[in-house]
Parts: structure tokens; C-alpha cells; sequence
């Protein structure tokens, strides 16, 4: 919300308040103040001026030699202003006047004649380009004859306001308005303000001879008044008028127009004038729209309606969409003579699904979507009506046609002064609560500490104790609250379970060298299905489609962050950064159903993606591509971390490579995959050999155990034997390895694989795998013969469940 210091001026004395210290009030009582700006740069010695004559340079064919009374003096000007003439007032910058950049104005010679000064065009005044009026775009600024000669230009053209913006939450709509905002003002500084009433003079017609209205859904517009107002004279609204509407940020139209968005910044009501004689009829009716109708609004812009929207008709053609934008068959235009006055009540939510089905925001569905004050909707129409009379020159017929079922009741809240006390941690008194409730203007009765309040229906924010709490909070002063804490017991804040390892990831990952990547939750629906774990897909998935999506590539929610993370690598690699290795802890969405009728399901999932080079020692002369191994190895080191067993098992994925792809799981359940990246979905990316891992972090939250263990240093001293077995190439590391340590137990206390072997003095097909066992009793030193029996056993069982032999 844009306020003029100037216009608020108007309403409420805030004069002794410098622009600074006015901000600081109101953003302590609750309303941020965002900025406070001046409309213009300073601007000095410019003045009204009269052009008493306008003839042609004796030497220049576009220059006027103009004679400018100025009030004091007459001034020889020479302007280039195509569109200046005798007879005119204008803005003039009298010798020694200062524009914005500092410019100094100085008597000077132009073709051999003098020129005094300078007359303006509101460009050089310091206007911004897009609120200057079209008609003095590429010239001087005309102001209109009852102005004063000699007066100060600047306060006319209202350059020296200031601007305050407030930063509005959703709930503070009565501070959409100017008088909603002398209210608030008035009760932070403990002013005085009430909303002028309004002063309408009619002639003997009735407006319910001329208009009639019928309302088919009462519930999403609950009142609707008609007014007529006859001889309307189209034109420019006054200057003063059009000052404030281009310091609220609303672009001057005609004084029709202007008044409507004047009334709505001021009263916070949004009104709408139909042309009487465009409109096709003398019965104004609100219904639901068809589905597939159409109209064309005030953009000319043709709109399809749906049943949810609510429409303003002439019986059978819609002339609006109510609360939102107007058509363009019944706009007001320059010879419009007879108007028809809309000022209504529409519920939030009709307006707001209109409003977000068309794209269309406007300071008038701003508004209603977020709650009007019912007791102002005929007083604003009635103010326009006023204003229509005064300023174009408009008849106004007696009376209102209305239908009127709408709530103007006031809230009723009930606030004792020892619960206040209790929850502000303050000592306030009856009388102090008393005086706070006289400066919002809230009637209440008092019974002893009890108050109970009538809440003004300006105020919907406030229904219930809590809402009246924070009123006297604010108001009393947020810096007069005391600094205590609760009473009663309170027990410290912690991390949750999922929380503490989210973080613990993410610690591990980044110590390991992995950098952190946020990706898009959405993706092309053409990559959705790429690169799913096989665990998801399993689910029979199906991928969740945005209503309204912000863009194709975005349209889809993701079913892996993989793809995203491919992309961040081919991003960067075609920036010529070569050695990269990312990760991104998040979630992907799940859904079972073909057509989502509810939330899909969140899976919290951890996915990485490395290319180039892992290690580089130029001074060692050593050097590590990414391959399988350190992917796994990033694994390898989370499963540390957790303490949870990962197993691998080699598998095929699309868009994987199919020799160097594996599964992991952990106790049994399948949990993601790693591997290389297909070369064709390489070369397609612009990638060298890249690898890829994603994990399910739910189920390693559900696996993992939180007592933490304690191991002492062993005191006997261990036995180590390496055995290297031939099996067939098939058979994996880690199925044996799990055979051995089962075997081997409880003596084996780790098993590693430390060699792999084909080629030469093996048969084709066969392979040498080499096992580190280490045997240890915590308690005991091993007998030989114990070590031994242990590690037969462990080789019949290898024999027996893999067919392995002992390498000769």
C-alpha cells in the first residue's frame, strides 16, 4: 500500500512528526513501513506562469519566443514545446531555480534572443515518464485555468510528497485504504479521525424507475447497489485529484474513471461504472457464468468464463467479472453521458478463483479478495456519487437499488484485564486497557477487569481474545513489554531423529568432497521417468502433473533428483569446470494413483553425481578418475557413518551403463543404486565418464539405531590369514564375503577383499578373488588350533555354497 504523506495530511494532523519518526510509530504498532520515498528529486523557483503571447523565433523555425507573467514580472522565454500557446498556465523555472540533477536554470541567449527561465514539461519536473498524462508526453505540462498565477508549481503538481510504503500481511486489509490507514495512524499517535460523512444532493428522479437489479446467488454476492448518475461531462478529473491517484501508484483516465479509483483508495471499496446507454438493458443481474462463455474485458482481451465465476449481466450478456475487471462493450468513453454505478459486496473466495483463473490481479480484486468493510460498500457509492456531481458535472437520482442480504453486524469480544496481564507477562490497568480501546475507537461495556468489546467491521481481522490481545500488545507498545520467560516447567529444544541425520549426511558427504546442490522439485515430463531407483518403480509410480505449471521444463513433479543433478554437471562442464562431484539431500513424489485425487506421498532420498578427476597430486605425479569404486566408496563411508550394512548386487537400469550398475540394500531392503551413467546419455549431456548414486534416507532413518556403542581396545593380540579363491565369474565379492564372515563367526572380526584376477593360468570363465581375514577373541589370546579349525570351516563353506577352490 502506497500512502501519500500529503493526502494522510488531510485526514489526521501528523505534522509534528518528521516522515522518519511517523515510519518508526507505525511500524511498531504492527504494520512494517518499507520505504519512504520522496515522489520527485528537490525542486526549487518553479512557479505558475501565464503565457501572455507565444510568437514565432525570428531566427529558429521550432523555437516560440512566449512572454510569461509570472506574478511579480513579465518573462521573455524562448521554449520548443510543440504544444505551447497563448493563453496557457504552465510550470515555469524562474532564473536560479534548481531541477532534479541540480540543474540550475540561468538567464541565457537562444539564437541571438534572450530567454528568463524555462518553461517545463513534467519530465523535467522529475515526473516519471509513465505517469505522465498521453497528452503531454512530448511537451510542456498545461495546468488547468483556476490556478493561481505565480503559485508554487510544485506543491500543485504535488512533487513535494513523500511516499510511504507499508508493508501489509494478509489479515491487515482495512489498511488498504487511506481512511483505513488515518484509523491506524490515528490510534498509533493518539490522534483523532473519523470518516467524513458524505454530502449527495438528488433531483426528483427515482433511480428505481430507470434500473432494477436481481441477484441469483445471494451467497457470493450478498449486496449489490445500483446507482444512475445522468449529464455526465466526460473529461480530466482536477488536478488535485489526479496528484493522488499517481502517488497511490494508479495512472489518471477521466474523471469517471478516476473518481472510482479515487473512492477505492480512499474508502477501500471498489466501485465500477457501466456506460446506462452501452449496457444493453435496464435490469443489472449476478449469476454464476456457463461454463464456455465469453466476454471481452476492459484489455480487450477475449475470456473464457467457468461455472466458479461470478458475473455482472444485462440479463443475458455479461458486462463484468465481479470484483475483478470490467467489459469492454459497456467501458465508460468520451461521449458517455449517463452512467450506472456498481458498488457491491462479492465473497473473497469467488473473486479470488476468477481472479487466479484469468491471471488477472487488480487493485479491486486485491481487495475484495482479501475482505471489505460491509458498513462502507453504499457509503463509497454514495461518495462517488458525490464527487461525479462536483466534478462531472453529473445529476444524481434519489435513491440506491439494492438487494442487501448482507451481514453488518459487529464482532463481539470479551477480554479481562488479569488474563491480558498473564499473557503480556505486564501490569496494564483497567484504565490503560480503557484508554487503548478509546484510541482504536472500539465501543465497549466494562464490568470490573471484564471488557466487552464491539469490534468496527473495518477491523474482520479481529473475532476472538487473541486477536484483541495482540491490539492491546501493540498499541500498549512492543517495547513496553517486559523480557521474562514462561512460568512452569520447559525442557530444552533438540533435533529430531531425522533432522540429526539429515545433518550427519550432509556433514559426511561434504567431508567426503561432495559440494551441495539445490535442483528444481520439477522437471520435464520427458525426464520424469529417467533414472528412477528400482525400489520406486516397484510401487508402479506415476508421475504427478502440475494444473498450472510456470514452465514446460517445470511441469512435473520429480521422481529423482538424479536427472536434475546431470544436468547441474553438463551446466557446469560446458563452463569448462571439469572435476565435479555433487549432492543433494531432498525429496521426490510418489504416487500411486493414474489420475491424483489427493497429496502424493514424499520419499526423502540422497543422490550424488561425479565426473573428471577425484584426486589430483601434481607434485606426487598422481592422479584418480571417478569410476565405480569411488562411488561406491562415498557409500562404503556412509555405511560407516551409520553403522548400517550396505550390500551391492550387480544389476541392469536404463540409461545406466550394464557392467558397472549395482543395487544397494541394507538389511535385506533394496534402497537405491550406483553406477556409470549410460555413454549415450553421457555423450547426449556433454559428459565424460560420470557416476551416479541414490539412496532412500527414509529407510536408513528406520534401520538405524540410535544407542551409541562402545568398543575397548582389544588386549590380545590378533591372527590375520589371506586366502585367494577361484570361482566362476559370476559369482560376486560380496556374496562371499558374507559367506565367510557367517562361517567365520564370532572369530572373524573383518573381511576384506584386497585382489581381483583374470587372465593367464585361469580357465576362461573363472576368476581369482582374495580375501584378508582377521581373527580375534576380545577376551583371550587364539590357539592356533582354533584359527585353524575356524578357517576350514570357512573353507568347506565356500566350497560348498560358491564352489570356490583355493588358488594353487
Amino acid at each position: 500500500m502506497l500512502v501519500s504523506l500529503n493526502w494522510l495530511q488531510e485526514y489526521i494532523d501528523v505534522s509534528r512528526y518528521s516522515p522518519e519518526e511517523l515510519a518508526e510509530i507505525i511500524t511498531k504498532t504492527g504494520i512494517e513501513v518499507e520505504s519512504v520515498e520522496p515522489v520527485a528529486e528537490e525542486v526549487t523557483g518553479v512557479v505558475v506562469g501565464y503565457v501572455r503571447s507565444c510568437e514565432q523565433h525570428p531566427n529558429a523555425d521550432k523555437l516560440n519566443l512566449c512572454q510569461v507573467d509570472v506574478g511579480e514580472e513579465t518573462l521573455q522565454i524562448v521554449c520548443g514545446a510543440p504544444n505551447v500557446a497563448e493563453g496557457q498556465k504552465v510550470p515555469v523555472a524562474t532564473p536560479g531555480a534548481v531541477l532534479p540533477g541540480n540543474f540550475k536554470i540561468k538567464k541565457t541567449k537562444l539564437r541571438g534572443e534572450e530567454s528568463n527561465g524555462m518553461i517545463c514539461s513534467l519530465q523535467e519536473l522529475g515526473v516519471d515518464e509513465k505517469d505522465v498524462p498521453k497528452e503531454f508526453a512530448d511537451g510542456i505540462f498545461v495546468f488547468p485555468e483556476d490556478v493561481e498565477v505565480g503559485a508554487n508549481a510544485v506543491s500543485l503538481l504535488n512533487l513535494d510528497d513523500l511516499i510511504i510504503e507499508l508493508g501489509l500481511t494478509p489479515n491487515r486489509s482495512d489498511a488498504l485504504s487511506m481512511a483505513g490507514v488515518a484509523y491506524e495512524v490515528a490510534a498509533a499517535i493518539d490522534g483523532t479521525y473519523e470518516l467524513a460523512e458524505e454530502n449527495v444532493k438528488t433531483c426528483g428522479e427515482k433511480t428505481a424507475d430507470h434500473v432494477s437489479v436481481v441477484v441469483e446467488d445471494s451467497e457470493a454476492n450478498p449486496y449489490y447497489g445500483a446507482f444512475i448518475i445522468k449529464d455526465i461531462q466526460v473529461g480530466p478529473s482536477p488536478l488535485w485529484m489526479r496528484n493522488r491517484l499517481t502517488a497511490a501508484g494508479i495512472r489518471p483516465i477521466n474523471n469517471v474513471v478516476d473518481i472510482t479509483n479515487y473512492v477505492l483508495m480512499e474508502y477501500g471499496q471498489p466501485l465500477h461504472a457501466f456506460d446506462y446507454d452501452r449496457f444493453g438493458s435496464h435490469t443489472i443481474v449476478t449469476r454464476r457464468a456457463k461454463d464456455g462463455e465469453k466476454m471481452t474485458t476492459l484489455d480487450d482481451q477475449e475470456r473464457t468464463l467457468k461455472s466458479d465465476h461470478l458475473v455482472i449481466t444485462n440479463g443475458e450478456k455479461a458486462h463484468a467479472i465481479a470484483g475483478v475487471m470490467g467489459g469492454a462493450e459497456s467501458e465508460v468513453q468520451d461521449d458517455t453521458t449517463t452512467i450506472i454505478l456498481e458498488a457491491a459486496f462479492f465473497d473473497p473466495s469467488v473473486v479470488r478463483e476468477a481472479s487466479k483463473d484469468h491471471g488477472l490481479r487488480s487493485e479491486s480484486s486485491t481487495r475484495f479478495e482479501k475482505g471489505v468493510d460491509p458498513n462502507r460498500v453504499e457509503r463509497a457509492g454514495l461518495r462517488a456519487c458525490e464527487l461525479l456531481a462536483k466534478y462531472a458535472g453529473g445529476t444524481v437520482l434519489d435513491g440506491v437499488v439494492s438487494h442487501d442480504e448482507l451481514d453488518r453486524s459487529e464482532k463481539q469480544v470479551t477480554v479481562n484485564t488479569s488474563t491480558i496481564n498473564d499473557r503480556l507477562g505486564t501490569d496494564i490497568s483497567n484504565e490503560d486497557i480503557a484508554d487503548i480501546f478509546r484510541r482504536l475507537q472500539f465501543n465497549y461495556d466494562q464490568n470490573g477487569d471484564e471488557f466487552h468489546v464491539s469490534v468496527p467491521t473495518r477491523r474482520g481481522d479481529i473475532t476472538i481474545f487473541e486477536d484483541m490481545l495482540e491490539e492491546v500488545a501493540r498499541i500498549y507498545g512492543y517495547d513496553n513489554l517486559p523480557y521474562t520467560l514462561p512460568q512452569g516447567a520447559s525442557q530444552a529444544g533438540g533435533l529430531t531423529l531425522e533432522q540429526l541425520l539429515k545433518r550427519k549426511v550432509k556433514a559426511y558427504f561434504e567431508g567426503a568432497g561432495l559440494h551441495e546442490t539445490i535442483t528444481y522439485s520439477l522437471t520435464h515430463e520427458d525426464k520424469v521417468q529417467m533414472l528412477v531407483s528400482p525400489e520406486v518403480k516397484e510401487k508402479s509410480v506415476s508421475p504427478v502433473a502440475l494444473a498450472m505449471p510456470m514452465s514446460e521444463d517445470h511441469g512435473t513433479l520429480r521422481l529423482s533428483m538424479v536427472p536434475e543433478l546431470l544436468e547441474s554437471l553438463s551446466y557446469n562442464v560446458a563452463r569448462k569446470q571439469e572435476n565435479l562431484a555433487f549432492y543433494e539431500v531432498g525429496t521426490v513424489f510418489i504416487s500411486e494413483e493414474e489420475k491424483v485425487t489427493k497429496q502424493p506421498e514424499e520419499m526423502l532420498r540422497a543422490s550424488g553425481a561425479l565426473t573428471g578427476e577425484w584426486l589430483s597430486h601434481p607434485w606426487q605425479q598422481e592422479k584418480k578418475s571417478v569410476d565405480f569404486f569411488v562411488a561406491k566408496g562415498i557409500l562404503e563411508g556412509l555405511s560407516e557413518q551409520l553403522d548400517l550394512p550396505f550390500s551391492y548386487e550387480k544389476t541392469k537400469l536404463d540409461h545406466m551403463h550394464p557392467g558397472r550398475t549395482a543395487t544397494v540394500s541394507v538389511n535385506g531392503k533394496v534402497i537405491g543404486f550406483v553406477g556409470q551413467v549410460h555413454p549415450k546419455l553421457q555423450k547426449q549431456l556433454g559428459l565424460k565418464e560420470t557416476y551416479v548414486f541414490d539412496v532412500n534416507l527414509e529407510v536408513l532413518i528406520e534401520e538405524y539405531k540410535k544407542e551409541e556403542k562402545f568398543q575397548t581396545i582389544p588386549r590380545h593380540p590378533s591372527v590375520s590369514r589371506d586366502i585367494a579363491l577361484v570361482v566362476d565369474e559370476n559369482v560376486t565379492a560380496g556374496s562371499i564375503e558374507a559367506t565367510i564372515a557367517e562361517a567365520g563367526s564370532p572369530l572373524v572380526k573383518d573381511v576384506q577383499v584386497f585382489d581381483l584376477y583374470q587372465g593367464e593360468h585361469l580357465d576362461e570363465g573363472k576368476k581369482s578373488l582374495a580375501f584378508r581375514l582377521l581373527y580375534l577373541d576380545p577376551l583371550r589370546t587364539l590357539k592356533d588350533q582354533e584359527v585353524e579349525e575356524t578357517h576350514n570351516a570357512i573353507l568347506e563353506a565356500v566350497k560348498s555354497q560358491h564352489q570356490a577352490e583355493l588358488r594353487g
